[in-house]
Parts: C-alpha cells; structure tokens; sequence
C-alpha cells in the first residue's frame, strides 16, 4: 500500500491529503508551543532564539523523515 500523503515542490514538502495537512498543522502546533515554552524560560532574546532553534530542527527532521516516507513518486513512462 502506498501512501501518498505528500508532494515535493523544489526543497518543500506540501501536503495532498487530510492526513497530510494534519500532520502539518501538528508540526506548527508544536513549533508554536515551543517557541512560547523557550520564551517564557528566557532572559534575553538571544537565548530564546538560540535555544529555539533546536526545537524547530527537531521537528522540521520529524516533518520531513514523514514526508519524505510518504510523498507520492512520480512516474516517469518510457515508451
């Protein structure tokens, strides 16, 4: 069974499906939750963005190893 949750557009994964656009919104949920989890623990600017970045790493690798997965291959046919 193939999943075709995803498509690739340049470095981009956009989603094709509900199961696709779900997890999406999830991976923003998440990169706003941390953001507001890292800034209300800073003292500075530069320690918010510093600590954040790593968050938005972590969850950019899960988005796309997801993707990635389950984009749908195109097919190329030689005739």
């Amino acid at each position: 069974m193939k999943l075709n949750w995803f498509t690739r557009k340049g470095l981009i994964y956009w989603p094709v499906s509900i199961v696709g656009w779900i997890i999406l919104i999830i991976a923003l949920a998440c990169t706003i939750y941390g953001f507001i989890d890292v800034d209300s623990h800073s003292h500075s600017v530069s320690d918010t963005l510093i600590n954040f970045v790593f968050n938005l790493l972590l969850i950019g690798l899960a988005y796309t190893i997801i993707a990635f997965f389950t984009e749908a291959k195109k097919v190329d046919l030689v005739d």
